[in-house]
């Protein structure tokens, strides 16, 4: 045996064999013992000066207990602790011949389900030692090391009971640093990294298996110390501020390096980002999450989620949504649900049979059964519906989800007339496509006959009078009929509240409506106050990147505009924008919804080549996603033409006003208020391009519109404009009565 220079040669009762590695502690050697068995060990020496040897061996005593019961094939067990002559603390460990974690799934290029089964043993070893009492406290790849057992990857945690050894005593504890006594700064939990770091349980283990699960996943840390400063990353640590982006939009930062990453991981970028996000976000971030009480109990309960993703089965780190786990149902069963065909109206059937309602608590019992027995019977009506979109069956060919959910009006309504509630139920949902749709007349009629039958046999109070009652808040609202919208929204509110309590997901996204509501009467003070709640249970219930999310934290910077604040609120506009461009895609309606709402803040600050930039971008993502004859293209649309107006190119202008108008005259009944505002355009841009004659009919209208709709702001409009139409066409007493009708409107 070579003698291994400035290293001893032999430590208590261990022969020195090799280094086997080095670190901010101390030293790992492989070492050997003769007496009184022959075996080789890990011998961990750790530094002189670091604490007190006979303390560190003190407490280490105090964990020999719970250590020595401890009989797993994922933990390598801690065999002996002793001192040098010179006072130096050591442990001998078993000895594992393996890989560090990520260096094992990175060498072997580990597909994601094999790292997470690889990581669902690693839960699993970590669940038995919290069982028996011991935590580890520095839970870090480095500390997993993987052998492979004739062919099939074993995962051994060592070092188990050693960190609360090393670690200061309570009445030490607030005069070490942060998080270097207590585990590895990367991955330690808040608790840790606190002023005294006393109270901790077995959840900052799970926080650190969080991080190692999004290392695994992404290929890097959620946050790297080296690269925010260690002093500025413990201080974020400690205050709680550690939500970093989800694994999936983490993925996306990593632009220079996702290709590898991905290679590692046995895929491609776009498909690894798109296996990441979703379940696995949502598991990680809650593994992850600063509040304790937020994260996951126990690491079987993690195991348990990882293996529910893996079953396509619904995860419990995700909101309960009835929409979520039908179309996990649908994705176990594909062969007897759907054939590829219809893969393409997936996201509308899985809306259609999201129609089962949650058992509330005050009468689960008789609804647990009324419940089951309903989601038996739309399981077999809708299986019946793809079955007439099966070529095999139809031979007709591949059926489009519009075609899909009309069938399934027809047969909802012939079908199901016997069973009102069940029938209800579908037409629910039914109801709300036909609003995404953009289909309101249609969507109105269905959910008012919903919430009839649902009033009559339920009650005014149940649950699914409150979602019925939201949907059509919904609907009213973006159809313009804000006091009707004021009175489903309210009502719907206070059902939920008193169902669920006030930090209820179901509530938030009430709340959401309401505020945007609030926002359209200009009652900007309730809005903002409303858009804090929601924004609060969303913290508690979405990731941060979640498009619920961002879509409330949109709303409230379109509140701050409102309010005349407008740096504040261009600056969210900004946060929002570059969050959705990363989480959703070039592609999403989303982003679409916040490109258009960009644009028309920079047009009434005069900005209008600026804003004709951002509806070009709105527009075709709008048009992709919902076609041409929809309310939300048909809007950008007239954006645009009114940004060209502005601009004074007017021939660019006028097609698009004429092919807004012509849209909302099909979509719309004739008195609605957004027809007016294509109205007025148009007769803008024939006035200006000295068509006064063909202008005067259009501006008429449009007045007709908005006097009967009682909008002071667009009536004022109209009167001035029609007014400069009167004095060009030398009617100036004319012009003047319009003028002075706008004046005294307030």
């Amino acid at each position: 045996m070579s003698k291994l220079p400035d290293h001893p040669t032999r430590i208590g009762p261990y022969d020195i064999i090799q280094l086997l590695g080095e670190g901010g502690m101390g030293v790992v050697y492989e070492a050997e013992e003769t007496v009184p068995v022959r075996r080789r060990v890990a011998l961990k020496l750790v530094r002189a000066g670091l604490d007190d040897a006979r303390d560190v061996l003190a407490r280490f005593d105090a964990e020999r207990r719970a250590l020595a019961v401890m009989n797993h094939p994922g933990i390598a067990r801690v065999l002996q602790a002793g001192s040098t002559e010179n006072g130096e603390p050591y442990f001998a460990m078993e000895l594992v011949r393996g890989l560090p974690l990520t260096e094992f799934c990175d060498t072997r290029r580990l597909a994601v389900r094999d790292r997470l089964l690889l990581f669902i043993g690693i839960c699993e070893a970590v669940q038995h030692a919290h069982q028996k009492g011991v935590i580890h406290r520095d839970l870090k790849p480095s500390n997993i090391l993987v052998t492979d057992e004739e062919g099939h990857p074993q995962p051994k945690i060592i070092d188990f009971g050693i960190a609360k050894a090393l670690g200061p005593q309570p009445e030490q504890a607030a005069k070490t640093l942060a998080g270097f006594a207590m585990g590895t700064v990367a991955y330690m939990s808040p608790e840790q990294a606190s002023s005294t770091a006393i109270d901790v349980d077995t959840r900052a283990d799970i926080y650190s298996l969080g991080v190692i699960l999004y290392e695994l996943l992404v290929g890097n840390l959620p946050v790297d110390p080296v690269e925010v400063g260690i002093y500025e990353f413990l201080a974020r640590l400690a205050s709680g501020d550690t939500m970093p982006p989800t694994p999936s939009v983490g993925l996306s930062t990593a632009i220079a390096r996702s290709e590898t990453i991905a290679q590692r991981r046995r895929t491609d970028p776009r498909h690894l980002q798109k296996e990441l996000r979703g379940d696995l976000d949502w598991i990680v971030m809650k593994a992850m999450h600063p509040d304790r009480s937020h994260r996951f109990e126990t690491a079987n309960g993690l195991a348990a989620d990882i293996k529910r993703h893996l079953a396509n089965e619904p995860v419990t780190a995700r909101p309960p949504s009835t929409r979520y786990r039908v179309s996990k149902f649908v994705q176990r069963h594909k062969a007897g649900v759907i054939t590829a065909s219809v893969a393409s109206a997936l996201v509308v059937v899985s809306s259609i049979v999201a129609t089962v309602g949650f058992v509330q608590a005050s009468r689960a019992e008789e609804r647990a059964q009324r419940d089951a027995e309903a989601a038996k019977q739309v399981t077999d009506f809708m299986v019946d519906l793809f079955r007439q979109s099966d070529p095999t069956v139809s031979r007709r060919g591949s059926v489009t989800a519009q075609a899909i959910l009309e069938q399934g009006i027809k047969r909802v309504t012939t079908d199901l007339a016997a069973q009102p509630l069940l029938q209800s139920r579908l037409m629910q949902t039914m109801g709300t496509v036909q609003t995404a749709l953009g289909r309101y007349p249609e969507a109105r009629a269905m959910l008012q006959d919903v919430l009839q039958t649902r009033e009559r046999l339920l009650g005014p109070d149940d649950v699914l009078v409150g979602e019925t009652l939201n949907s059509l808040g919904e609907l009213t609202r973006d159809f313009g009929d804000l006091d009707d919208a004021e009175q489903y929204l309210t009502r719907a509110l206070a059902i939920r509240e008193n169902a669920y309590g006030a930090t209820h997901v179901d509530v938030g996204t009430t709340l959401s409506m309401l505020a945007a509501l609030r926002w359209k009467q200009t009652r900007y003070a309730e809005a903002e106050s409303l858009y804090m709640r929601v924004l609060d249970i969303d913290a508690k219930v979405r990731t941060p990147d979640d498009p619920r999310a961002l879509r409330d934290l949109r709303g409230l910077a379109a509140v701050y505009r409102g309010q005349k604040r407008n740096a504040k609120s261009d600056s969210l506009w900004k946060v929002v924008l570059a969050r959705q461009e990363r989480a959703l895609g070039s592609e999403h309606p989303d982003l679409g919804t916040t490109l258009n709402n960009i644009g028309a803040y920079a047009y009434l600050d005069g900005k209008y080549e600026e804003a004709a930039a951002y509806y070009q971008r709105a527009r075709p993502i709008f048009e992709k996603a919902y076609g041409t004859e929809h309310p939300l293209p048909v809007g950008v649309m007239n954006n645009e033409a009114e940004v060209l107006w502005k601009l004074k190119r007017y021939r660019d202008a006028e097609p698009l006003f004429r092919s807004a108008l012509a849209a909302k005259e099909r979509l719309y009944a004739p008195e609605n208020s957004s027809i007016a505002v294509s109205l007025n355009g148009l007769a803008g841009v024939l006035r200006d391009s000295d068509r006064t004659t063909e202008a005067e009919p259009y501006y008429k209208r449009a007045l007709a519109i908005r006097e009967a709709n009682k909008s002071t702001a667009d009536l004022k409009e109209t009167l001035r404009d029609y007014a400069a139409l009167l004095k060009a066409t030398n009617r100036a007493m004319m012009a003047t009565q319009y003028e002075e009708r706008a004046a005294a409107l307030k």
